[in-house]
């Protein structure tokens, strides 16, 4: 069973129900009849019922059953726009500008996951990160004692030698350009969790990427990713992550066991913190590209889990990601 079925499988057992703000969206249509259809989870298409209805015939979905609000004519936009209000005035909102943003549809889903009428959201097929993450760290936030929100990306590698039978978890791959030695702290006990809560893996291991490995090399950037490792052991004491590390010596036993001997991570690790943005996306890519591994991505940190698309989305991304977010709300 490949890592995206054992996710679906977590997630018909406990189904979740997932606001999609871009709901006369085709491919988010046909991809909540196939959530619906499967049992995978309670999906909700925000948006025009008309318009929606317009586009499940013409794509040939079938809909019954599945939950359409209009926030214009919705009862609790009110309610909403109160709560928007009462969260945002101290920025400046005025509860006229409230009572404008909530019939969007995305302040309005936000809104639905802030109240807990939604457990998660997903977006993506046709707006920007910056459209979803903007309101979400306005009104959801991050999770007490996480001080960013970041990406993680689950790499189900053909090579089943590597990380946890084949699973890597990689961060941040999206968000965070250039993060400091305490935010990779941050990301690196977020990506652990990420790896534990949706990748079922029970021991994560975490190598902090870099160049040099146990100090072979001398640069700010090595010392930035030592310093990494001394913030993480503060915050998450319990967590096994060692670095600074080169690639092959974070998954490769002997180079590990040469290069860092008595780590409890080298040659071993499944959750792989690279340095910065560069680092991570062109990583994620040479092993997707190259490496022939299956790749989904996840945002993480958040109190409620909101995850993005790429707006070339497939309907199967959108099911997968809905999945994903639906495993993450269990947590």
């Amino acid at each position: 069973m490949s890592m995206i079925q054992k996710i679906k499988a977590k997630a018909s057992a406990n189904i979740k129900t997932i606001v999609l703000p871009e709901g006369d969206e085709e491919r988010t249509v046909q991809a909540a009849a196939i959530l619906k259809k499967e049992g995978l989870a309670e999906p909700i298409l925000i948006g025009n019922s008309d318009n929606i209805n317009a586009v499940a015939k013409t794509t040939n979905s079938d809909i019954t059953g599945i939950t359409i609000i209009d926030p214009a004519l919705s009862d609790k936009a009110p309610l909403y726009a109160d709560k928007l209000y009462e969260l945002r005035r101290e920025k400046g909102l005025t509860k006229e500008d409230a009572e404008k943003l909530i019939l969007d549809p995305m302040y309005y889903s936000i809104m639905m996951i802030k109240l807990d009428d939604a457990d998660g959201l997903v977006s993506g097929a046709v707006h920007t990160t910056g459209d979803m993450l903007r309101p979400a760290l306005q009104v959801v936030k991050t999770k007490p004692g996480m001080k960013l929100v970041s990406s993680s990306f689950l790499m189900d590698c053909p090579n089943k030698e590597l990380g946890e039978n084949g699973l890597l978890v990689y961060a941040d791959c999206v968000v965070n350009p250039c993060p400091t030695a305490e935010e990779l702290a941050y990301i690196a006990v977020a990506t652990a969790e990420t790896a534990k809560n949706l990748c079922g893996i029970e021991e994560p291991r975490v190598a902090m990427l870099s160049f040099s490995t146990k100090g072979s090399a001398k640069h700010e950037l090595v010392t930035k990713m030592q310093e990494a490792v001394e913030f993480a052991h503060k915050i998450a004491p319990d967590l096994m992550v060692d670095g600074e590390m080169q690639f092959d010596a974070a998954l490769v036993p002997s180079i590990g066991a040469s290069k860092a001997p008595g780590s409890p991570v080298a040659g071993r690790a499944n959750v792989l913190i690279f340095p910065d943005l560069q680092a991570g996306n062109i990583g994620y890519k040479i092993t997707q590209r190259i490496g022939g591994a299956d790749c989904f991505a996840v945002l993480q940190g958040l109190q409620k889990p909101c995850n993005d698309l790429s707006r070339g989305c497939s309907v199967e991304d959108i099911v997968n990601t809905v999945v994903m977010t639906a495993v993450q709300a269990q947590a």
